[in-house]
């Protein structure tokens, strides 16, 4: 396999990736500076908890969080947050999982695919609330006594997936989350950039977030973060690392107190989520570069990027809408009919090109370029011109390179 093109040799074709850092197309494109780091870190050994403990201190200090995990995704952390909701510092309930009897409450407009991962620690899901504002039926979001009502002895933790219309239900779930010493677990996956997220939920009374490694963070494809109270990201952390170990020399990290410990668990439920020290070290140097960027600076790039791009489709019918509307990076909507025909032809090109099809439904393919290449301009540009041309669609006056 040559080093230069590994997907050439091994017969696999390279994409033009105007969908945004999505997992099915192998999330960002990583810095130099992060693959050279994580290249650097493979060539030598280290103790895995010791470096965990290093990563917490630079996790924390980037989310404000107490703690703070190198996992291998943000799925991967959603399951060690509910797997330590559950167990905490019992070793026993750590050997048992999955097999235990544990709720975890999540709001009903949070039941999303995402949600299996924390199903995947052994906890029942429980929906709470109602869907009023969600399906648009009404204007009520989940209230306390909502949460209240379906307490019970068996209730570990409460799931909370953020955005941008959920996030005014946080604080109360948080004070009641708080008011019943339950852990609140925030799914951030997708809640980056902007920067200011990464200190936004644990501010706001999140005890265990999750954050995606590769997606604009710019880490490895396979990584994330959990980030909150010590206890519960030391609880995590034993059991996800390999502990085929003698008890009689085992030195555990420094963010787990074995006086906490009646004795030494097995491998745990995120055994299979190990991270490696080329990951935890890529992770962490992508996390130094995105907490000291330029985001203004960053998206005024995009943004000249794009308006390019529209400029070279003869006239059709796309709006810019700025990074304050969209609250990421600034994107291109494009107006097509039938739009997930247009977006099967687009990669069924050569190149394939990928648009995000998340407004399909509306007659809309937007061009999302958080990890486009600028060389990917051109040909994306081509590619888009020959798939509007063969729809039969025509410049209309409705364009808008407005925000």
């Amino acid at each position: 396999m040559t080093v230069s093109d590994p997907y050439a040799s091994l017969g696999v074709r390279r994409r033009v990736n105007a969908a945004g850092a999505l997992t099915r197309l192998g999330g960002a494109v990583m810095a130099p500076e992060v693959v050279e780091a994580m290249a650097a870190a493979s060539r030598a050994s280290v103790d895995i908890g010791e470096l965990q403990d290093a990563a917490s201190r630079r996790i924390a200090e980037a989310t404000g969080a107490e703690a703070g995990l190198v996992t291998t995704g943000a799925a991967a952390a959603l399951t060690l947050a509910a797997a330590a909701s559950i167990a905490r510092w019992d070793v026993a309930k750590m050997a048992a999982l999955p097999h235990v009897a544990a709720d975890i409450l999540l709001p009903r407009t949070h039941r999303t695919g995402y949600a299996h991962a924390l199903a995947a620690s052994g906890a029942r899901l429980v929906d709470i609330g109602h869907n009023d504002r969600g399906t648009g039926a009404g204007v009520r979001g989940l209230e306390a006594w909502e949460i209240e009502a379906a307490l019970s002895p068996s209730v570990v933790a409460v799931g909370f997936s953020a955005n941008a219309n959920s996030i005014v239900d946080l604080p109360a779930v948080a004070a009641v989350c708080r008011a019943n010493g339950l852990p609140l677990i925030v799914d951030a996956a997708a809640q980056l950039p902007p920067k200011e997220n990464l200190k936004r939920f644990i501010a706001m009374g999140a005890d265990l977030v999750a954050f995606s490694g590769g997606k604009a963070l710019g880490g490895p494809q396979a990584s994330g973060i959990l980030a909150g109270r010590r206890d519960l990201v030391a609880s995590a952390l034993l059991q996800q690392l390999d502990m085929d170990v003698a008890p009689q020399t085992w030195s555990p990290p420094r963010l787990i107190d074995r006086a906490n410990l009646r004795g030494v668990p097995h491998h745990g439920i995120g055994r299979g989520f190990k991270a490696g020290k080329e990951e935890i070290v890529g992770l962490l140097t992508a996390l130094d570069r995105f907490v000291k960027a330029d985001d203004a600076a960053d998206n005024a790039r995009l943004e000249a990027r794009l308006k390019a791009i529209a400029a070279g489709l003869n006239g059709h019918a796309v709006t810019l809408v700025s990074a304050s509307v969209t609250g990421r990076v600034p994107v291109l909507e494009i107006a097509v009919p039938d739009a997930l025909a247009l977006s099967a032809r687009l990669q069924q090109g050569d190149p394939p090109v990928h648009l995000s099809e998340r407004h399909a439904s509306r007659g809309v393919l937007t061009l999302d370029p958080q990890v486009l290449l600028p060389e990917h301009d051109a040909p994306l540009t081509e590619a888009l011109r020959a798939a509007l041309s063969w729809r039969g669609l025509t410049p209309t006056p409705r364009s808008s390179l407005s925000s």
